[in-house]
């Protein structure tokens, strides 16, 4: 079963991400902040991170850019979660070097699918 890992500090968001993800056989680990997010990616590299930009410990772009460096993690697909405007979101992922980005909030019935696409896909 693909493991995921939501990096989220809204425990609503991260909780819906989980039980979205969980019905369809996903296994899902949570962080709340960036610091705790980076530490479970490299103790227990997982099969992609779905990444909320707006932490408050972290901004999106250091975060995926200490988590490029740790090479258990390069090809890992990161998977931004962000309610920017899709010009926005699609520019600045771009810029931080995520994989792609899901708009917040989630639409609940296609989640688990798009997340099943980025793993398809891969990492960098």
């Amino acid at each position: 079963m693909p493991s995921v890992l939501v990096v989220e500090d809204n425990p609503d968001n991260a909780e819906l991400a989980r039980r979205v993800l969980s019905a369809r056989g996903f296994e899902v680990r949570h962080a709340p902040d960036a610091e705790s997010g980076l530490e479970m990616a490299v103790d227990q590299p997982p099969d992609l991170i779905l990444l909320d930009l707006g932490l408050p410990d972290a901004d999106g772009q250091t975060l995926v850019t200490w988590m490029r460096r740790v090479p258990a993690l390069a090809r890992v697909p990161i998977v931004a979660c962000t309610a920017w405007p899709e010009e926005t979101a699609q520019r600045m992922v771009t810029a931080y070097g995520c994989d792609g980005y899901i708009p917040k909030p989630i639409n609940v019935a296609r989640f688990a699918d798009q997340i099943a696409g980025y793993l398809s896909r891969g990492g960098r």
